[in-house]
């Protein structure tokens, strides 16, 4: 598939999204005004994650508090006090990604950064991106110490494949493990969603990896020609993954196609079912699957149809609002922040009345600070901000 066939291809696809409107539910509402959003930063172009340093590091570490912001483009910043200072250090195929047509017509980039759980001594963070080239490509994981506003010793520890072709669904997502592993996210390729259910191959999967990159003891068996960093198989594009931390349980969301957008409990040597079960259809308005549920595999917690596009995963714990053990979602497509009752699947949809240049603006990714702030980064090409929810 060439270039420009990739793009008539997806044009025609959001076209005809457009043909069978689905109808979104009718949701509660908790506008803007009843909270308070402080504006940490703005005149982000095209942020993707951020990370909240710690308020005290090692004097070796040589980082205060903060944040860490990525950028799409190939762009890490230090984010205080309402400036931003590029870090540098970065490899050549990272900084080289403002030139590099992965980046600038798919969906791939410089994605997301994770701090190491010894940070504060180590100064060690982690950090995905998409290697290769618009015919060869995957997800990749970096990992550097921070020092001041440099990179030290930056090398990709792993890389998934086999490469795809074109530049959607990379996945992308890490965090930790209590004990000390890491997860990562990978995205099916879009046009080889068969890959997530062949334990050969890592797309369409979540991979658990040591620090050094390399598969860590304990990983599910999946069978005798598995790859040995698989985690749980069967997804389409997971965005969203958290580690609820009082309870240790992980979660995880994935895009869906039209609709079919899910939040999952995450549990190693599952099978969340892509392509096989699914409650989406595909672009065109065809069924992808007649198989809505199977026993067999994995059912989601709560799901969306229309698709909201969620990004940015967070399980909120703190005493600042009532919404102890809640799921906190960004919506990309929704504009607006989704707040999930994971026990009861009760949603409300949080400041869905802020508009930019009266369109809805896109939530990319959620945290929750220490003191219980929640996190918030606006995705924009120009003018992305960083934002903290508070109450009145």
């Amino acid at each position: 598939m060439t270039r420009t066939t990739a793009l008539l291809c997806a044009a025609a696809l959001l076209l005809t999204a457009c043909l069978e409107p689905q109808t979104a539910p009718e949701l509660p509402q908790e506008p803007s005004s009843q909270f308070r959003l402080d504006t940490v930063i703005d005149g982000l172009p095209s942020p993707w994650a951020a990370a909240a340093l710690p308020a005290e590091a090692d004097a070796d570490a040589d980082a205060g508090a903060g944040y860490l912001v990525t950028g799409k483009f190939g762009k890490l910043w230090i984010v205080r006090d309402g400036t931003r200072t590029e870090v540098t250090g970065l490899p050549s195929e990272i900084t080289a990604l403002a030139d590099n047509r992965i980046a600038t017509e798919g969906q791939g980039g410089l994605l997301d950064v994770a701090l190491a759980p010894d940070f504060a001594q180590s100064g060690e963070i982690f950090l995905s991106y998409s290697y290769g080239d618009w015919d060869a490509n995957g997800t990749g994981l970096i990992r550097a110490t921070l020092s001041g506003a440099t990179l030290r010793d930056a090398q990709t520890i792993f890389r998934a494949g086999p490469a795809k072709e074109a530049g959607s669904h990379y996945g992308g997502k890490i965090v930790f493990l209590r004990d000390g592993t890491l997860l990562l996210s990978l995205g099916d390729a879009f046009a080889m969603r068969e890959e997530a259910q062949k334990p050969s191959s890592h797309l369409g999967s979540v991979v658990r990896l040591t620090r050094d990159g390399s598969a860590a003891a304990g990983n599910p068996d999946f069978g005798q020609d598995a790859v040995p960093e698989l985690y749980s198989i069967g997804h389409r594009n997971v965005q969203g993954l958290a580690v609820d931390s009082a309870t240790g349980q992980v979660w995880e969301h994935e895009h869906g196609p039209r609709g079919g957008d899910e939040l999952n409990r995450l549990d190693a040597g599952a099978n969340y079912g892509w392509p096989i079960v699914t409650r989406g259809v595909d672009y065109q308005g065809a069924r992808i699957s007649p198989i809505e549920d199977d026993p067999r595999y994995e059912s989601p917690v709560h799901g969306w149809v229309p698709s909201i596009a969620p990004s940015g995963l967070a399980i909120y714990r703190g005493d600042l609002f009532a919404w102890d053990g809640q799921a906190l979602i960004g919506g990309l497509a929704s504009g607006d922040l989704r707040r999930v009752d994971i026990q009861t699947g009760s949603e409300v949809r949080v400041l869905s009345d802020l508009k930019k240049d009266g369109d809805a603006f896109r939530v990319r990714d959620v945290d929750v600070e220490p003191d219980g702030a929640v996190l918030l980064l606006i995705e924009d090409s120009e003018n992305g901000r960083l934002l903290r929810l508070l109450p009145r």
